[in-house]
């Protein structure tokens, strides 16, 4: 496994138990479909576990990343097929919010723990 160095990372912005809130986001977890969630700030530490429905979930990788560095492949680990799936999910869910290319937001990306 890859160690981090977490002092190259800012201090998190929220919880690692906000990180997948919406019920559809927590099935495709659940299911194995959804592998990474973007958020606007930091959630979790690499390492930490998250829990849902009784299962553990334990982050193994946090970067930032630009809207428009989003591929179909970092789409599917969202759950979606296509980044356009993705984000006219994310414009649903966010009434108002622009899409733009250079925003950044945190990428968490988790597998369960066996």
């Amino acid at each position: 496994m890859m160690q981090h160095d977490n002092n190259t990372l800012p201090p998190k912005t929220c919880t690692i138990e906000r990180m997948v809130t919406l019920e559809e986001d927590v099935k495709k977890v659940l299911a194995g479909e959804k592998t990474a969630t973007r958020r606007n700030g930091r959630y979790a530490d690499p390492g930490e576990i998250m829990t849902l429905e009784g299962r553990q979930f334990v982050v193994d990788k946090v970067y930032s990343q630009s809207l428009g560095e989003l591929t179909d492949d970092d789409a599917r680990r969202e759950g979606f097929a296509t980044v356009e799936e993705y984000k006219q999910s994310i414009l649903s869910i966010h009434p108002g919010m622009p899409w733009l290319p250079q925003m950044r937001v945190w990428v968490h990306e988790f597998s369960e723990v066996k």
